[in-house]
């Protein structure tokens, strides 16, 4: 009998820390409503909010802990900072690799009258940092882009982009949806103004969590507007951070496991966890490269990227891929089109798809040999 393979953890992390666990459990018995009355229950969990708030903002290089904004996952982050940030008449740049989170607010913000530049990417993935440059202009507001493509794994050059953003002076707006937790990101040193980022992926948290952190004197429209807990009279939501951007009540629960999963992190290392899960998809990649009639897309000449190897068998179609490792084999990866329409047109794939295969901390090298064995089997079939 086959041993279950998990190898979709560029959509979320399966296997959690013991840790994280172990705290939402917890808190789900302990833990009232942040910022909502002066009790001891409310006062202990507001005391554990700000403490998760510090954790992240030392984590991504954020000087300021209230500039750190919870939300249910990035695409709540990517619209409250896209619909908060532009207006009629302002520039935005960006690339074709990103995720509908990041295309779909531009595109309707386009509607309204936000001028938008996407940058395209060649055929291995990669977008010309010459072009980006030259496409700002007296309108740019800023550049928001991925740190890595979640279909070919391509890391951009965020320091290089934050420096062109702080040398033209507009803002640096990051996804660090497929990196965070995998790959170091220092947000004064690189330069960046905003990060989105989520919870249940490479910081291996609870799922419904994420966040943004939102440099200085970088002023968000709130998405959503309601209870605040503090100035209930007045008519508009208060303007103080980070409850600015936090109407409602907050995830405590997961908040409380998320801040246990980013400690998990710090405490293993970044760099640590990014050189096994890179070491994983760099022995995946070489072994399936050479099988007859399969195809890899991304740009492998850089060692530095994200642990995601996606690649086809012939004409069949990434599903039939996917469901024939999952069914015959129990390897479970993501075949389709990865919500990120542009990056499947720049590499020919918008009608067959791709299959993906990510790797975690928790992934294994026998899983990834495994991996790689049974699409041998399958492509000796054809």
């Amino acid at each position: 009998m086959s041993v279950m393979i998990y190898l979709d953890n560029a959509a979320t992390t399966l296997k959690k820390p013991e840790c994280v666990r172990k705290a939402v459990y917890e808190a789900m018995g302990t833990l009232g409503n942040y910022g909502r009355g002066g009790h001891g229950i409310t006062l202990e969990t507001s005391r554990k909010i700000y403490e998760a708030r510090e954790v992240i903002a030392d984590f991504f290089g954020l000087g300021d802990p209230s500039g750190v904004v919870f939300t249910c996952n990035a695409t709540e982050a990517l619209n409250t900072v896209i619909r908060g940030l532009f207006k009629p008449g302002e520039h935005v740049v960006t690339t074709a690799l990103e995720h509908n989170s990041v295309l779909r607010p531009l595109y309707e913000m386009e509607k309204a009258g936000v001028l938008l530049t996407i940058l395209p990417a060649d055929e291995n993935g990669n977008i010309s940092y010459d072009e980006m440059e030259k496409a700002i202009g007296d309108k740019t507001r800023a550049v928001i882009c991925t740190h890595a493509s979640n279909v070919t794994g391509n890391l951009l050059d965020i320091r290089r982009i934050g420096e062109i953003c702080r040398r033209k002076g507009i803002l640096f707006l990051l996804d660090a949806s497929q990196t965070a937790g995998s790959v170091p990101i220092r947000m004064e040193e690189c330069g960046i103004d905003v990060l989105c980022f989520t919870g249940h992926k490479g910081l291996m948290g609870p799922q419904g969590t994420g966040g943004i952190c939102v440099g200085e004197e970088v002023e968000i429209r709130p998405l959503k507007t309601g209870g605040s807990g503090i100035h209930s009279f007045e008519r508009e939501h208060p303007a103080i951070m980070p409850g600015r951007l936090e109407a409602g009540t907050l995830n405590g629960h997961g908040i409380v496991g998320l801040c246990s999963a980013v400690q998990y992190v710090k405490e293993i290392g970044v760099e640590n966890i990014g050189a096994h899960e890179r070491k994983l998809a760099r022995a995946f990649y070489e072994a399936v490269r050479e099988i007859p009639g399969i195809k890899v897309y991304g740009d492998f000449t850089c060692r530095e990227r994200a642990a995601i190897v996606t690649l086809n068998m012939g004409d069949y179609d990434s599903a039939q891929v996917s469901d024939e490792l999952s069914c015959t084999y129990e390897i479970y990866a993501r075949s389709g089109a990865h919500c990120a329409p542009l990056m499947h047109e720049a590499l020919g794939t918008r009608e067959q798809g791709a299959v993906r295969f990510s790797f975690s901390w928790f992934n294994t090298m026998e899983e990834a040999e495994q991996t790689a064995k049974a699409l041998r089997e399958l492509a000796a079939e054809d």
